[in-house]
């Protein structure tokens, strides 16, 4: 084996071994080094319950009391499924998704929530400012104020606990919402689903009609359409695409709630078709799980709202005459 040796230019100085400085040099105070700077990424997939990294939109938090949370997230330019149809701005629901994923990754990064438990949504209510949705010349950085409304109630081994978020961009409000959650051991879910925890993906199903022509739901792709005609007027099928990579970002044994949200904002647009509703608001109850193996008939009814151009829709969710789930939805018709 031959072994190079690396030879010190004459013309370079020499470093004293113990010291570090230069042979023959004063002795003086050790540099200071220079701060790291600040970098970002988003959090840990895991603390959100997203399969993949780039449905995470949430960048890190900061305790402000003992009641109060500073959340940042940030909003991609484009995204594939929350988007307005003409590209221009951001999706209201993914201003949901967000106060969504706050609620589950402050329960486990700072109510000390273990990630095996499982979550129970009961409500999610939110109300966006159209102008700061607006897609900018770069990604969307916001802020988010969390405020719990009590201290998270704890009986033996469940936690239950109601979060209020005020979502700001840069100075200008964009957003606000409250969700409440419960939280359970995995033990105790697997014995309240009764086995369901062990279901994949559902077979496809039994509906035979085609969905709804994207368009009519404030829609481009085929793909993101979750309603089909049922004979009765103002009501429909849930049947959305099992595979849909962010509807259904990893499996689960039940339809989860932000699928539910989007069958409701479809069908407010199916009810005002051929005019676009853009549901700026929405208040959501979450009666119980909506079963795969079930048919869900989805119907809605429209009244004027308070605002004179704007409309209130009422969207609820059956599965076996059972309420799955209600939603209130307030939106304005896009007359372009």
């Amino acid at each position: 084996m031959t072994l190079l040796a690396f030879r010190t230019p004459a013309s370079a100085p020499a470093i004293d071994a113990d010291s570090g400085t230069l042979a023959g040099a004063a002795p003086g105070p050790a540099p200071i080094a220079a701060p790291a700077p600040r970098l970002t990424s988003t959090v840990a997939k895991e603390y959100v319950h997203r399969a993949c990294h780039a449905e995470v939109f949430l960048t890190g938090s900061e305790q402000l009391n003992d009641t109060t949370f500073a959340v940042t997230a940030q909003w991609p330019r484009a995204h594939t499924f929350f988007s307005t149809p003409d590209g221009t701005g951001h999706d209201p629901l993914q201003a949901a998704e967000t106060i969504r994923q706050a609620g589950i990754y402050l329960a486990h990064t700072r109510f000390g929530i273990p990630l095996d438990h499982k979550f129970m949504m009961w409500n999610l209510d939110y109300t966006t400012l159209p102008n700061q949705l607006l897609i900018g010349a770069a990604p969307t950085d916001l802020t988010l104020e969390v405020q719990l409304l009590a201290q998270p109630r704890r009986i033996r081994t469940t936690v239950d606990f109601t979060l209020e978020t005020v979502v700001r961009r840069g100075p200008h409000l964009a957003a606000t919402g409250c969700a409440r959650f419960t939280t359970i051991p995995d033990s105790t879910y697997q014995r309240l689903r009764r086995g369901r925890h062990d279901a994949g993906l559902p077979s496809a199903s039994a509906v035979t009609s085609e969905p709804l022509p994207p368009a009519r739901v404030g829609r481009l792709r085929p793909c993101d359409v979750v309603l089909t005609p049922a004979d009765a007027p103002g009501s429909w099928h849930l049947t959305p695409d099992f595979w849909h990579p962010i509807l259904f970002d990893h499996a689960n044994d039940h339809i989860p709630g932000m699928v539910l949200l989007e069958a409701a904002r479809q069908a407010a647009n199916a009810l005002s078709s051929p005019v676009t509703v853009t549901p700026t608001a929405a208040a959501t109850t979450f009666h119980q799980y909506a079963e795969h193996d079930a048919p869900t008939m989805i119907t809605a009814r429209q009244t004027p709202g308070e605002d004179q151009d704007a409309l209130t829709t009422t969207v609820t969710g059956h599965q076996h005459g059972q309420p799955i789930f209600t939603t209130v939805l307030t939106g304005h018709p896009d007359h372009r």
